[in-house]
């Protein structure tokens, strides 16, 4: 689907199914189901709001091993991400969520709303475009964060990420 990256969740099935988005992308074939925490990919990324290092354009190199969201409950975040996780652990830069569940609320976007914003920084647009499709309020997300999605992807580096983040969301 994505010039080479191989998109998976791994689903801790702490929400509804009927409202998670990653099951719907697993249910449509777009993303591959981990259950296992030891199936993460060792070598691709790992998204993870905990994380120090920020993903950036430079992390692309490492989508064809893999690009993981881990699909928890936001209620659960410091129990899960309490420990790291297998591959390169990644937060995204700031961005605000268009989800129903949490609309307007800084970076506590859904699955589908972290991979495509990683795809999008990553250059892979149209692969980010066609996961937010599959949902009403999906393009809003991709409209909603078109100037800091578009200055992230076009940075040099996890530096500039870290100041356009700034720049846009100040020091939150």
């Amino acid at each position: 689907m994505t010039h080479g990256a191989k998109l998976y969740v791994y689903q801790m099935r702490q929400d509804d199914q009927r409202k998670c988005t990653s099951a719907k992308l697993c249910r449509l074939g777009l993303v591959r189901p981990i259950l296992h925490r030891y199936r993460i990919p060792k070598k691709g990324i790992t998204l993870n709001p905990k994380a120090t290092d920020v993903f950036s354009p430079e992390d692309k190199l490492h989508l064809s091993h893999g690009l993981v969201a881990i699909d928890c409950s936001w209620k659960r975040i410091d129990e899960v991400f309490a420990k790291r996780f297998r591959g390169l652990n990644r937060r995204l830069p700031l961005l605000m969520a268009s989800n129903p569940i949490n609309y307007g609320k800084i970076s506590m976007l859904s699955s589908v709303e972290a991979l495509a914003s990683a795809l999008y920084i990553a250059n892979c647009i149209e692969e980010s475009k066609k996961l937010m499709s599959i949902f009403k309020w999906g393009p809003n997300f991709l409209e909603l964060n078109k100037n800091p999605l578009e200055d992230y992807r076009l940075a040099k580096g996890p530096e500039d990420i870290i100041k356009i983040e700034r720049d846009y969301f100040g020091s939150i």
